[in-house]
């Protein structure tokens, strides 16, 4: 068995044993998830990917441990966008809060089927076209400059989802609250409810921002084990972190300009390859730390012009 194989063989036993223990036997159905309770298990899944990184450390090597943790650092600051997003979609559907923890599971359960497909076939794309990643460079700079100046929430209306659009055409879909089921019989016929909408587009949603981390990650590493893992771990994390960041995404303001720099410097490490120029995985993983810490003391101690603080949530403490 090679060190490889053990990799894997070891993160499919913590996944499991994770997905049991969080996903399923801490999240009760209809039971809201306070604060307190969110940042106990999004520092039970950061402590454990990272637990997995010393693992990779002293069954691979130094050089692939750090760039799973650069990797990991690069999926999870860019799934913070994904949280803006969801807080979008759930307050436009009306879904009550005691059923944010069940819908956000299928969600995030389906977006790592579609990220695993999506990484496979990207990487059968670099393996079979190496210039490829020049034009992920280029995508990822590009991207990287309109995050900078373009709010990502700004140009999303959930009413005008084109997944949402589709659905409405060809699924009978009711308004009327089912009790936290995601079917209805009524009249005889079974129609789909608003929480299945949601739990289709918060993993449609999750394809969109793919498109910009898995680029991002071939950037840092193109060992498939550390991709992989460095995704699903990233997406695992996001329901805990919906409920620690909700009701404080609006005092991180310049998050999204960090995230941003970071997308351009990836975008020109991949770029600068085309000219046997080669940063150091150490020095990638430096600039991502510094630019995610930074962004987020900048904004703790400067507040935007015009943007109102959040109206208090009585329901989570």
């Amino acid at each position: 068995m090679t060190s490889t194989q053990l990799s894997y063989i070891v993160f499919g036993i913590v996944l499991l044993f994770a997905v049991v223990l969080d996903l399923g036997l801490l999240s009760k159905r209809s039971k809201s998830i306070t604060i307190k309770k969110a940042l106990i298990q999004t520092s039970f899944w950061i402590g454990l990917a990272l637990a997995y990184g010393v693992f990779v450390w002293y069954n691979v090597g130094k050089i692939i441990a750090v760039e799973y943790v650069s990797a990991y650092l690069m999926e999870w600051s860019l799934s913070i966008d994904n949280i803006f997003v969801f807080i979008l979609i759930f307050s436009f559907f009306g879904v009550h809060k005691e059923y944010y923890g069940r819908v956000l599971l299928f969600g995030i359960l389906m977006a790592i089927l579609f990220r695993i497909i999506f990484i496979t076939i990207g990487i059968a794309l670099v393996a079979n076209f190496g210039w490829i990643l020049y034009i992920f460079g280029a995508f990822l700079v590009f991207t990287g400059v309109k995050m900078f100046f373009v709010e990502q929430d700004d140009d999303f209306d959930p009413g005008k989802n084109k997944v949402y659009v589709l659905l409405q055409k060809f699924l009978p879909i009711t308004h009327e609250d089912a009790g936290g089921k995601f079917t209805k019989i009524i009249g005889g016929k079974k129609y789909y409810t608003m929480l299945f909408v949601v739990i289709i587009l918060l993993a449609t949603t999750d394809i969109v921002f793919a498109l910009d981390s898995i680029p991002a990650v071939f950037a840092i590493t193109q060992n498939k084990m550390v991709i992989y893992t460095s995704n699903i771990f990233a997406v695992l994390g996001l329901r805990s972190l919906f409920f620690l960041l909700r009701g404080a995404v609006s005092k991180f303001d310049y998050l999204q300009q960090g995230i941003a720099i970071v997308l351009v410097f990836i975008g020109v490490k991949m770029l600068i390859e085309y000219f046997n120029i080669h940063i150091p995985i150490g020095i990638s993983l430096s600039v991502i730390i510094v630019c995610l810490v930074g962004s987020i003391i900048f904004s703790i101690y400067h507040k935007k012009i015009d943007i109102p603080e959040d109206a208090p949530d009585n329901e989570v403490k």
